[in-house]
């Protein structure tokens, strides 16, 4: 999954996902929206290029004052991002949940205590966990790298019953550079952003997957010996 998909926060001009091997390739979508290339790797060396161009907002959405959104008033399609996923066991972290959302107001409010709680006492340092570290995980060694803050943000928001899902996409100035993650959170009847790796909001974010977890947003899912030697990402303006 590499290519993003126009949406209500981005505006897709170019796309585009080859390879330099005589093999075609195949586009699909998942049953989260994303766009997805099915293709048969050959033997020997290869290199998968992905380029778009994206039109994105400088700033995301901030809005204090979203409500919770009732249970019983979320859109069907949004019900499977309350349920415990994986990597994100939200229902054996409401203690936890509950203690971190003390005295905040039920919402946007509840989502940003949680942010802030995560980039306060989670230490941001590679090499610190691996593809099966799960928020509990991150929870209990308060260490991560962007996927484990997206998860724990994500598990601790379902425990209180506000769905989120995990995003995957580029960010403009990131530093060091690299696909990153983030979560999202719905209050207000919509989806709002939410970056824990950061002390303040940033936009210039380009969308590339959504999912219940880093299951579900991995921009390759290998099905036989494949070893990825190099990857190169870059972002500019």
């Amino acid at each position: 999954m590499m290519r993003p998909v126009a949406g209500s926060g981005q505006s897709v001009i170019t796309s585009a996902v080859g390879i330099d091997q005589p093999t075609p390739i195949f586009e699909s979508v998942d049953v989260y929206g994303n766009a997805c290339q099915r293709l048969i790797i050959q033997p020997g060396a290869g290199t998968i290029t992905a380029t778009c161009i994206v039109e994105v907002s400088d700033f995301i959405d901030v809005e204090p004052n979203a409500d919770f959104t009732p249970v019983d008033r979320l859109p069907d399609p949004v019900m499977h991002y309350l349920l415990p996923s994986r990597y994100c066991q939200s229902d054996m972290m409401l203690d936890l949940a509950n203690e971190i959302i003390s005295g905040t107001t039920p919402g946007y409010g509840q989502v940003e205590a949680i942010r802030a709680w995560i980039h306060q006492n989670i230490e941001y340092q590679y090499g610190t966990s691996v593809a099966t570290t799960s928020a509990i995980d991150t929870a209990k060694n308060c260490v991560g790298v962007c996927r484990d803050f997206a998860h724990l943000g994500i598990a601790l928001c379902r425990a209180i019953r506000i769905p989120a899902r995990m995003v995957s996409g580029y960010l403009y100035q990131l530093d060091p550079m690299d696909l990153h993650v983030w979560f999202e959170a719905y209050v207000g009847g919509r989806w709002y952003t939410f970056d824990a790796t950061q002390s303040e909001a940033r936009g210039n974010r380009i969308v590339v997957a959504y999912g219940r977890d880093a299951a579900d947003v991995a921009f390759m899912s290998e099905y036989g010996p494949v070893e990825v030697k190099e990857m190169n990402v870059w972002v500019n303006a």
